[in-house]
């Protein structure tokens, strides 16, 4: 009697098709054949076939058992048989396709080791012509499905080492629409990419080659907001530049996977022993569950965190403070720290710094993804593609990684469970994008910057960061342009800083200005910087312009409280309290007061002293340069 599950599941008598009637029997021929020569125990079984089981469970077990005992019996070589604790069922290796499948890969994989490349693809092609459809089409219970995916995994794993083996034998134009069919069903599949475009490009067909990867590069952002692999980009230069490691003979992709082929007698498609089994209780009472996914080992992961600044400076402070809480033990629960403050005063100088200085700390990798809370040119980064980018960043198949949020965010916590790592979020729109990009578990170091306040982040420490002192922010300055040109005008540099608010991307730009201005003294960049119209102007440069950083801040705020944020710009004095800015906006006290509230929070104005209030310089420009964007019909009333 031979079985096949690599499809719809059927039974079959020298050639002749076997009934097996009602879901319940082809459900118990499934799990009994995913464990096949081996004991499945009742309780299994009851579970696997009941999400909440009836009273009746095991006498329907039972009769569904007599009911495949009757269709088994022509076979003398097969034969279930009744176990203290469950049932067996006696089975040849060979008569089950899954097990042919796993031989047949397990052959071609020696025989490409030793050189025999013609024996190679007929052993792979011979198994993935075994399959008839997706692997126990139909059949619905948590063990099977699970099995179901590490087959599926496995079949694609022998079509990408086919294809490679078949170019590597000098085949091109006959694989071209193979390859095409597979991609179509298959997007998210590297190699399959890749193999397309070597075929193309052998075919002398560069152009679609080149197509094939532009194709997949959109894919990729539109679904999943990530990169094309370092292989596909690597191999797109290759064809571009017509090198010999893309015309061959040898392709330019991965040599072919070994598939794991472990099965036991009667087990599908070389899953592991463990891979197979349903979700059940070991010899301590702890529930193990099989994987869905295939997902690399969490270990052995690269660092991606940005370069750190050469010419860091200052924040001494603020530094020993992160590093002192980032040095705690903390391996039952992450550590989250929330760095907050204006736009441009250096939150994500100070976390990389601290991340570099702290990695050793966290070995199981460090993770970075800018979140583009507040960027002018894009909007927040969905939580999603955030996911997605970090998942892949841990070595998640991109073809693995979930549609949802929620799916997403479970395999990213799983991912990071028992493991130290770092991860650095950077620019964060609200605690919403946040919230599930947060480990649950273990001794990871999470560092999330933003210009809002995170005070809804359950956990994590504040530290809300300032404009440089004085002495420090003239330090940065003399950095830039240099310890000579500096000393030359003590004074104007005190004054070039001043104008610039001690703010830290200010004083970057002014000062990247004057180095790369010779003929100029300080006093030249001074004036340049002493009016509001001719700042803006001075601290803008090719990729940065402070003006517009700071206006995106705005966007988080509704009407109302951009026209309060224009009219309290308006006051003559450097600072007010609430009763100043009531009479300046024409607002009750208790509105001027939530007002307060939404600015401080979002770090668009501080609170010197209790209840007491002003903008810092250069919002205080940006806010009036609002003015001109949006004109209020009341400025002189105000």
């Amino acid at each position: 009697m031979e079985f096949l599950v690599l499809g719809s599941l059927e039974t079959r008598q020298s050639g002749e098709l076997v009934r097996v009637r009602g879901m319940r029997q082809q459900k118990l021929l499934a799990l009994l054949l995913l464990h096949a020569n081996r004991v499945v125990p009742m309780d299994v079984l009851v579970d696997e076939l009941w999400e909440d089981p009836p009273s009746s469970a095991r006498p329907q077990v039972h009769n569904a058992i007599r009911d495949l005992r009757r269709i088994l019996s022509a076979a003398d070589e097969t034969s279930l048989v009744t176990m203290d604790v469950g049932y067996r069922l006696m089975v040849p290796d060979d008569a089950v396709d899954a097990h042919r499948f796993v031989t047949s890969v397990r052959g071609a994989t020696a025989a490409e080791r030793e050189g025999r490349h013609a024996d190679a693809i007929r052993l792979l092609q011979s198994a993935v012509d075994l399959w008839r459809g997706d692997a126990f089409a139909g059949i619905h219970c948590p063990s099977v499905t699970s099995a179901a995916v590490k087959l599926h995994e496995q079949r694609l794993t022998a079509l990408e080492d086919l294809m490679t083996l078949r170019l590597r034998s000098g085949e091109t134009s006959s694989l071209v629409g193979e390859l095409h069919a597979l991609l179509a069903e298959y997007p998210l599949r590297d190699s399959l990419r890749g193999s397309l475009m070597l075929a193309l490009f052998r075919s002398g067909r560069q152009a679609d080659a080149l197509a094939v990867y532009d194709e997949g590069r959109r894919f990729l952002a539109e679904e999943l907001g990530l990169e094309p692999s370092q292989h596909l980009r690597t191999l797109q230069a290759e064809i571009l530049a017509d090198s010999p490691a893309a015309r061959g003979p040898a392709p330019a992709g991965r040599a072919p996977r070994r598939t794991r082929a472990t099965g036991g007698p009667g087990q599908p498609a070389g899953c592991d022993d463990d891979a197979v089994r349903p979700a059940s209780a070991s010899a301590s009472g702890a529930v193990s569950a099989p994987a869905t996914a295939p997902v690399s080992a969490p270990g052995n992961r690269r660092n991606y965190l940005p370069h750190d600044l050469t010419d860091f400076t200052g924040r001494a402070a603020e530094l020993n403070s992160l590093l002192g809480l980032a040095a705690q033990e903390h391996a039952d629960s992450p550590l989250m720290i929330a760095v907050d403050g204006m736009g441009g005063v250096g939150k994500t100088t100070l976390a990389v710094r601290v991340a570099h200085r702290v990695a050793a700390h966290y070995p199981d990798g460090q993770y970075f993804v800018s979140l583009h809370g507040y960027s002018a040119d894009r909007p927040p980064l969905p939580p999603e593609q955030a996911l997605a980018t970090l998942l892949q960043a841990s070595g998640v198949a991109p073809e693995a990684i979930p549609r949802s949020l929620e799916e997403r965010s479970a395999l990213w916590r799983s991912r990071l469970a028992g493991e130290r790592c770092l991860v650095v979020l950077d620019d964060a729109a609200d605690t919403a994008q946040v919230t599930p990009l947060l480990p649950g578990a273990g001794g990871a170091l999470v560092l999330v910057t933003s210009r809002r306040k995170l005070s809804a982040l359950d956990g994590a420490v504040p530290l809300w960061l300032d404009v440089l002192p004085a002495a420090d922010a003239a330090a940065l300055f003399t950095r830039i342009v240099g310890e000579q040109r500096a000393a030359r005008e003590p004074e104007q540099v005190v004054r070039a800083v001043e104008l610039c608010g001690h703010l830290p991307l200010a004083l970057r730009i002014a000062a990247t200005r004057l180095r790369s201005r010779p003929t100029w003294a300080v006093a030249d960049l001074v004036d340049r910087l002493a009016g509001a119209p001719r700042r803006a102007n001075c601290l803008h440069s090719a990729d940065r312009d402070l003006m517009s950083m700071l206006r995106t801040s705005y966007q988080h705020l509704n009407p109302s409280q951009r026209r309060f944020s224009r009219l309290i710009s308006r006051h003559p004095s450097p600072s007010y309290d609430v009763a100043h800015a009531a009479a300046v906006t024409g607002l009750p006290a208790g509105d001027v007061e939530r007002h307060f509230d939404v600015l401080i929070e979002n770090n668009l104005i501080r609170e010197d002293t209790p209840a007491r209030f002003s903008f810092h310089a250069l919002i205080r420009d940006c806010t009036r340069e609002l003015l001109v964007d949006e004109p209020e019909p009341e400025p002189e009333a105000a």
